[in-house]
């Protein structure tokens, strides 16, 4: 213990050299003054205002009578002072204590405390009951230990359970020094200690030293009996040193030392929070050697380490094995069902626990809330925390954390200020997780406002995570200022910024098309010293990939691979939508392989992810394959797959995937009518339209959007029944927007009903003065018309307010190049196109093509119509993929606009002159050519 020894000039216990014998001490023969020194201390030496040497044994003395007597410091020490005259006839314990109390009483604690390490300090019980009665009359622990260091410092020598005890007070009040001083006399002494003693060491060691130094004092121990294995195992455990106590647990096993049921109980918790399953059964056999599956924690902590380790079965097992279940118990396994996704299992499990008479707490209410939350069960949630203060209870911190996050992902703002409301009644606010919930509430419903009015008015420490929800917040919404100055307020009050805050600012900022400046807080990350994660860099993709800049986003992946920094599943996710967004098949079937190659196709958003990404480059078999795969699809996988078949205008399909979802007990919310009316409205469906509309409200409780609105205005157009589309527009409950219009305008054109067309363009140029699309559709029809003088109006009004026509352009990829085609640019070969173009026209003709020049607003001849018709971006694309790729690859062609009449038809004649599959995705929809027809069956 040479370690130890250079600590000592801090502090001397004792001035003797040798083992000293405990003096025997009488409690009421304790001195109390300044000076603190034998029992035969002179009385006059005490610092007390009264004589006391003219006092004198009274056979008339009662203490209990006197006792009562007592009122003021003065008269405490009154009776102490014939106590002491009385000394031969102290007779029980419960005179000392009253004398502790009375001190204590009047804010003598150095005197009670002197009293108490003389009379009590050996007894446990008491020793507890005296630190709860100092403390709840303003007395400090600390001043225990100062009392103690004042009576060994004139020369009282404790015993070993004393100084457990103390050495336990250092340990609580993180007093290193006295600890190690004790540590030291004792060496110097050469004191034997026993187990307890020997306990109490490891325990200050690990608490306010470092834990190698509570492992030495076990290594040096001489005998290692059960209380020291046990309690070094647990000291390496609170210290998370998860290996190291499951090495101490296999040396406990060879020394034939048992473990307690809550040092087995402690390891298994560890099993569970670190996803150690196969040490967790390991801990079980040894459960079963010694018989400990009796013990309720030890059971209920199997079920615990089952469950957290994806093993459920085995849970349930454990569970059904026990003779005894207790309310934790139950609540495990109720926890542990609902957790995994097990809702109606969960239920079940509550009704059996109901039937047991174990009455539930709000724990059991608390897991089905959480469970609910976690699995997108919002309103199951709402149901359930309105049912539990039915039956009796008031919700905790917990409860109101899972129906915050119901709230967030139901949007009901009204509600969640009720909820803030009962939190600020039930002074529910202390609790920081329950205010970072709420300010998390009003940033995602852009109440920005609220949220830093709550955060100003925390009443708990503001932690990491409450400034980085506030910083998310205004980053999320472009402002960057604030966010950058939240940071520095954060700094200022000493709380250095981490990786979180770093990366939620690279979100926003890449979020908000401002990639470079993204780019350069991932190097600003590596100068302050941290090291950008996975998480940084998926930010830096993810947020370019939700702003549309889909190339933008592969080339932040390609530096994330130079950087070594290996994806995760929210990258690929990402990466997938990249694909999508610019229907990249091939490289999207490379992301395919990664995902099965490194485990990541289990994931079920990355499988909806390649869902997704497969039906928007055009390989509807190859999504629903995946589809198939998924052994647990959720409402999202459903809600892709149902968009995908929409966006082909396989709209009975659709239908037909949507009674499916029901048949799998799958509640469709707003976003799988959104879906099944496109679906309906892509191929005129016009009497199912109607039919899931109604649904919605009446069988689903669904408020229709504005989104749904549309669709029905845009289904009953594209059917014809533009009156009926007018007079539903009259009639819904919310104020047309510019997608109502534009349908309206669209189904217009398609049945050239001018009088509403122009009823519909007023109302767009005035939302919309510069979407150059809506000109174009009335250019378009107007020169049906040959309202050659109405067509130079529309484009002198463009002019006035300057609205330009938008570049026009398709692409398609050969060989993983992608190939450029836009409006007025030369491509490098386009010679050979037109010329292939030209013998494909002729082609086409002879089984009836006819070219549309009604689809050029140029007041020009036939002929020359013809021409421009020719020089359309989609047919020199489908062109060039027919004269370069192989003759039965597919040709997938990319426009970001709508595809013209002429270039609709001239498509289906190519696929079938040609006999080739072309895929073609225009700003608005998918259609897919094979021998003479499209998949839209003309309803576009």
């Amino acid at each position: 213990m040479d370690r130890v020894a250079p600590f000592q000039r801090y502090f001397t216990l004792s001035q003797s050299q040798n083992p000293i014998k405990p003096k025997k001490v009488s409690p009421a023969s304790v001195a109390l003054g300044p000076a603190l020194i034998s029992p035969a201390t002179q009385l006059s030496n005490l610092s007390l205002s009264y004589s006391w040497s003219h006092l004198s044994p009274s056979p008339a003395f009662h203490f209990s009578d006197d006792l009562k007597e007592v009122n003021s410091l003065e008269s405490v020490k009154v009776l102490h002072a014939r106590l002491l005259k009385m000394s031969n006839s102290w007779s029980s314990d419960s005179m000392t204590k009253s004398l502790i109390s009375s001190y204590v009483k009047f804010n003598d604690f150095r005197a009670a405390t002197t009293i108490f390490f003389v009379g009590f300090a050996r007894n446990y019980v008491f020793w507890s009951s005296f630190l709860d009665e100092l403390q709840s009359c303003g007395g400090q622990t600390r001043r225990v230990l100062e009392v103690f260091g004042e009576l060994c410092g004139k020369g009282m020598v404790f015993d070993s359970k004393v100084l457990t005890l103390v050495l336990k007070m250092c340990a609580s009040l993180m007093d290193p020094w006295l600890g190690l001083q004790i540590h030291a006399d004792l060496v110097k002494k050469g004191f034997d200690l026993d187990v307890h003693l020997k306990c109490a060491l490891m325990n200050f060691y690990g608490r306010c030293w470092d834990l190698e130094s509570a492992n030495q004092v076990f290594n040096e121990m001489v005998e290692k009996k059960e209380l020291a294995w046990n309690e070094v195992i647990m000291l390496n455990l609170r210290n998370e040193r998860w290996e190291k106590a499951m090495e101490l647990f296999r040396g406990m096993q060879f020394s034939c030392a048992k473990a307690y049921a809550s040092t087995v109980a402690k390891l298994l918790h560890c099993c569970s929070k670190v996803g150690a399953l196969e040490e967790g059964k390991q801990i079980h056999g040894y459960v079963l050697k010694f018989a400990l599956e009796s013990d309720l924690l030890v059971s209920n902590s199997l079920i615990n380490m089952y469950s957290r380790n994806n093993r459920l079965e085995l849970a349930r097992r454990v569970f059904g094995l026990m003779q005894d279940h207790n309310l934790s118990s139950w609540n495990s396994i109720i926890s542990a069902y609902a957790t995994h996704g097990y809702l109606n299992d969960a239920w079940n499990l509550l009704k059996e626990m109901e039937s047991s008479d174990v009455k539930h707490d709000i724990i059991t209410w608390n897991c089905l809330l959480s469970g609910h939350a976690l699995h997108g069960s919002h309103k199951a949630v709402l149901k359930i925390f309105r049912r539990m203060q039915v039956v009796g209870f008031r919700p905790n911190s917990s409860s109101i954390t899972s129906v915050l996050q119901a709230v967030i992902e139901l949007g009901i703002l009204k509600f969640g200020r009720e909820i803030h409301c009962y939190v600020i009644r039930n002074e529910l606010d202390y609790d920081a997780y329950v205010v970072t919930s709420l300010l998390d509430m009003y940033v995602k419903h852009n109440d920005l406002g609220k949220a830093q009015a709550v955060f100003s008015c925390m009443k708990s420490k503001r932690n990491i995570v409450a400034w980085n929800t506030l910083i998310s917040g205004y980053s999320f919404k472009g402002l960057f200022d604030d966010a950058r100055k939240l940071m520095n307020e954060m700094e200022e009050e000493g709380i250095t910024p981490d990786l979180v805050t770093w990366n939620s600012l690279i979100s926003g900022y890449s979020m908000w098309g401002q990639g470079d400046e993204a780019l350069g807080l991932i190097h600003q990350v590596k100068s302050s010293g941290m090291s950008p994660n996975v998480v940084s860099w998926t930010a830096l993709v993810s947020g370019s990939s939700q702003n549309g800049s889909y190339r933008e986003s592969l080339e932040f992946f390609s530096q994330m691979q130079r950087e070594g920094i290996r994806p995760n599943s929210v990258t690929l996710s990402s990466l997938l939508r990249n694909c999508g967004g610019l229907s990249l098949l091939q490289k999207g079937k490379e992301i395919h392989s990664f995902s099965i190659k490194n485990g990541f196709i289990e994931d079920v958003f990355v499988a909806t992810a390649l869902i997704d990404m497969y039906c928007k480059s055009g390989n509807l078999k190859a999504a629903y394959e995946v589809f198939e795969r998924i052994e647990n699809k959720t409402l999202a996988t459903w809600n892709c797959l149902i968009m995908g078949f929409a966006i082909y205008g396989l709209g009975k399909e659709v239908v037909s995937l949507f009674e499916q979802m029901l048949g799998a007990d799958i509640i469709p919310d707003a976003i799988t009518f959104t879906a099944v009316l496109s679906g309906c409205k892509n191929s005129g469906l016009v009497n199912e339209g109607w039919k899931y509309f109604d649904s919605m409200s009446s069988d689903y409780g669904i408020i229709p959007t504005i989104e749904h609105y549309s669709c029905m205005v845009d289904l009953l157009g594209r059917a014809g029944y533009l009156d009926e589309a007018w007079d539903f527009m009259q009639s819904m409950p919310l104020k047309p927007d510019a997608t109502i219009w534009g349908a309206l305008l669209g189904s217009c054109r398609i049945h050239k009903n001018i009088q509403l067309a122009e009823i519909a363009s007023k109302k767009l140029f005035e939302l919309e003065p510069y979407n150059s699309a809506n000109y174009v559709l009335m250019l378009n029809l107007y020169a049906m018309f040959d309202r050659w003088g109405d067509v130079e109006c529309i484009k002198d009004l463009m002019s006035d307010i300057g609205v330009k026509n938008g570049q026009v352009w398709s692409w398609v990829e050969i060989d993983q190049i992608i190939h450029v085609f836009c409006a007025g640019e030369n491509h490098p070969d386009e010679g050979e196109i037109y010329y292939e173009l030209y013998h494909l026209v002729s082609e086409m003709k002879k089984l009836g093509y006819k070219p549309d020049v009604k689809c050029v607003y140029q007041n020009i001849d036939d002929s020359e119509k013809e021409k421009v018709l020719l020089s359309h971006t989609e047919k020199l694309a489908i062109t060039y993929g027919l004269i370069k790729s192989r003759s039965i690859t597919p040709i997938r062609v990319i426009k970001n606009s709508r595809i013209c009449p002429d270039c609709h038809t001239a498509a289906k004649y190519m696929s079938l002159v040609k006999n080739r599959e072309i895929f073609l995705r225009d700003g608005s929809r998918f259609h897919h050519f094979s021998e003479g027809k499209c998949s839209c069956n003309d309803c576009w």
